[in-house]
């Protein structure tokens, strides 16, 4: 057989293939859809004839030999496919040094061949078998999570009376935009017999958080056990455990749990739980509900969502998944683009200015770890915005900001050291006094005062009780080794 390439090739081709088993073979028919300028290269003459008979343009030669490029005109890719470890490693470097402006994609056999075959010129180089099995965890989860949605609708349509949706304490965004989402999924899934009423405890004191409620004109009502008891079913959302970060009693029954933080070691109890602590927003599994659904989605509800996950993920710089870009993609079209200016736009207290400052004034740096005192507060939300902006000051790597209020020490902190997982070290270091977590790079703390409620100077209050709790974080991340060092 003819060992040469088709007569008066072109000087340039689209696609190149060396090596034509059964992945070289789904390459080239997916390709051919597109074009039919793609020379294969095998050293099978068998498999060559039947790619001839099938109208391919095939070569007989062995990867391996130094003129296997010989007459072949430039491509714009070449795949090297076979299943030949050193094959495709001399074929890579030998398309590296002729064709130095085409890409060049190649399969490695083994994880060891990766770095050789990047190494030796390959742009992109595929591992079959991290490939299935990305596919198929990818695919596993997506059957899930789909089922979860069609579980949910089908439960939420056997319902009727009122369901009380309770979101977390000092609810944000992304809290009340799933809050709204799941009452949408309940009138369309009950066709209406199913009532929601959203509540929440705390307050939503953050500026962007009451310009949230106000221009959507959300609805909420402060929780009360005469309001509970209304209520035929429960449902938590951006919430895991009730008692821990919401208003309700530890041990109240819960039909629906829908969560993005996993509460320590303790299993939800309910009809229904999702708690899915790998997605930066509640509100992208209740924007996956509605996808998977195929339910229309109001203007207000989509704005509402994209906003939601654009606030915990704060803009997608933190704690952001490719699934959370896809549901904001699929929000985004459906939005008003001018009500997310005008949240995002609001007028700033003259209290939230005051806390950001003393925030400013007070602040220590130690080894990086910036602690400051905001003194008494009244809005807690002005804590995280003070460490939110404190974590950006250079030489800082970790900022925790505490204040005091009637009835509780408010402590929350932001971090940018890799090192450190700031959730576990607040769970760690106040977990047993108060509730205390969240994640790697932002967390807090709210340490109830309980006998000391009725102590009228709380900025004394405060500066006696802290330094003994600011010890203990202290400990754990090794501050007061490096003191005991220095002396």
């Amino acid at each position: 057989m003819a060992d040469s390439p088709p007569a008066g090739p072109p000087d340039r081709i689209k696609y190149l293939i060396l090596g034509c088993g059964s992945i070289g073979y789904n390459v080239i028919d997916a390709l051919a859809k597109e074009t039919n300028q793609i020379i294969v290269i095998d050293h099978d003459e068998k498999r060559v004839e039947d790619l001839r008979d099938q109208k391919y343009d095939a070569i007989v030669r062995e990867m391996e030999h130094p003129k296997v490029f010989e007459g072949i005109p430039v491509p714009e890719v070449v795949f090297v496919l076979s299943n030949q470890k050193d094959a495709n490693l001399a074929a890579v470097k030998r398309a590296a040094e002729r064709y130095p402006g085409s890409y060049i994609i190649a399969r490695a056999v083994d994880p060891m061949s990766v770095n050789l075959l990047e190494q030796a010129g390959a742009d992109i180089v595929i591992y079959p078998q991290e490939v299935v099995a990305r596919s198929a965890i990818h695919n596993i989860r997506k059957l899930h999570s789909s089922r979860q949605a069609r579980r949910l609708h089908t439960m939420l349509g056997e319902w009727e009376g009122t369901l009380g949706i309770v979101t977390h304490t000092n609810p944000d965004p992304d809290s009340i935009s799933s809050a709204m989402a799941l009452c949408a999924i309940a009138r369309e899934a009950s066709e209406g017999k199913l009532a929601c009423r959203i509540f929440f405890d705390g307050n939503i004191g953050h500026q962007e958080n009451r310009a949230f409620v106000n221009l959507f004109d959300i609805k909420m009502e402060r929780i009360t056990p005469d309001a509970l008891g209304q209520c035929d079913y429960l449902a938590l959302v951006d919430s895991s455990i009730p008692g821990t970060n919401n208003g309700l009693e530890k041990g109240v029954p819960v039909n629906i749990i829908i969560d993005h933080h996993r509460n320590g070691e303790m299993s939800p109890n309910a009809d229904f739980v999702d708690i899915r602590p790998g997605v930066g927003a509640t509100a992208s599994i209740l924007t996956q509900y509605l996808q998977e659904l195929n339910l229309p989605v109001d203007t207000a509800v989509a704005t509402a969502l994209l906003y939601g996950i654009k606030a915990d993920t704060r803009d997608f710089s933190r704690n952001t998944t490719p699934q959370d870009l896809n549901y904001a993609a699929f929000l985004l079209p459906l939005t008003d683009a001018e009500l997310l200016g005008r949240i995002t736009s609001p007028s700033i207290s003259q209290e939230t200015i005051d806390v950001l400052g003393n925030a400013i004034r007070n602040r220590k740096i130690r080894s990086g770890y910036l602690f400051s005192n905001v003194g008494y507060i009244r809005n807690r939300d002005a804590v995280p915005q003070a460490a939110d902006l404190l974590i950006n000051l250079e030489g800082v790597n970790t900022a925790v900001v505490y204040g005091i209020g009637d009835h509780r020490i408010t402590i929350s902190a932001r971090n940018r050291d890799i090192r450190l997982h700031i959730g576990n070290v607040m769970a760690e270091a106040f977990g047993e006094i108060g509730d205390a977590g969240g994640h790697a790079t932002m967390a807090a703390a709210v340490i109830p005062l309980t006998y000391f409620s009725m102590v009228r100077n709380k900025d004394e209050l405060l500066s006696l009780v802290i330094e003994p709790i600011l010890h203990r974080f202290m400990e754990i991340v090794g501050l007061e080794d490096e003191e005991n060092n220095e002396v």
